[in-house]
């Protein structure tokens, strides 16, 4: 893992909020590391500039008080929201991720976010 963390990737100020405990398990945090090194360093490595997570694993407290969908990838640690802080920005870091091994792939809000999942 080289430009992601498993930190950034459970990080949550709504959790944070509601004092709910975000840690995920060894089987979540081996499907965060590979998608961390399938997805998305080698995006990052193409994009060449910083990328943000706005969600990545979330715990079943945390992923209904966002509003996510029950089957989420999130859940699994399966699944990241994405963005570089310019929706140009984000709309080249989709083609990127379009090259990208996958299993969704989303633009989100108008492409406020980018949603990725293997």
């Amino acid at each position: 893992m080289k430009y992601f963390t498993i930190k950034e990737l459970t990080r949550s100020a709504t959790a944070d909020r509601l004092g709910i405990d975000n840690t995920p398990d060894a089987t979540q945090v081996e499907n965060l590391t590979r998608l961390v090194e399938r997805v998305l360093d080698p995006a990052r490595e193409a994009y060449g500039g910083p990328i943000r997570v706005n969600s990545g694993y979330r715990c079943p407290q945390l992923n209904s008080a966002v509003g996510g969908a029950k089957r989420s990838y999130h859940l699994q640690g399966r699944a990241a929201d994405l963005n570089t802080g310019t929706r140009a920005g984000n709309l080249r870091l989709y083609k990127i991720l379009q090259s990208l091994p996958r299993s969704e792939l989303l633009w989100e809000n108008n492409g406020t976010w980018i949603h990725v999942a293997l």
